[in-house]
């Protein structure tokens, strides 16, 4: 009785390890793709009052952290998770007062940190300075 327990808590843990590792295998091939190469992209920053300010960036970077770090747009803290973004374009946001910024591309939140969002040539993304957890 108890071998059998074993077998089935065994097949269970490896049927779970197969499942993780096809679900990787198909992020990794349909996932958002970097593009290479030379593109122009639209990013706008909305403060607290909803009054935005529009950059066009012209870039060479693959991700759209590295692009508005290239231009001194955000400031940030590297943690585990990648870029945490606490300023854009001089505005911090205020913790206390429950204060981030939200990230948007064509009005949609992006499923992804600043740094591993990919750019192509023509993107417009938004920054938001939301409040509010």
């Amino acid at each position: 009785m108890e071998a059998n327990k074993k077998k089935k808590t065994g097949l269970l843990v490896g049927g779970v390890a197969l499942l993780a590792v096809i679900l990787v295998a198909v992020y990794m091939m349909f996932g958002p793709k970097a593009v290479k190469g030379s593109k122009t992209i639209t990013f706008e920053v909305i403060n607290a009052e909803a009054q935005s300010e529009e950059f066009t960036l012209r870039t060479d970077a693959e991700y759209l952290g590295d692009a508005l770090l290239e231009e001194e747009l955000v400031k940030g803290e590297k943690g585990e998770y990648g870029l945490f973004v606490t300023e854009v374009n001089g505005i911090a946001a205020n913790a206390d007062n429950q204060e981030w910024w939200c990230f948007t591309k064509g009005g949609e939140m992006v499923n992804t940190g600043v740094d591993t969002t990919p750019i192509a040539d023509g993107d417009h993304f938004e920054a938001t300075l939301t409040a509010g957890y």
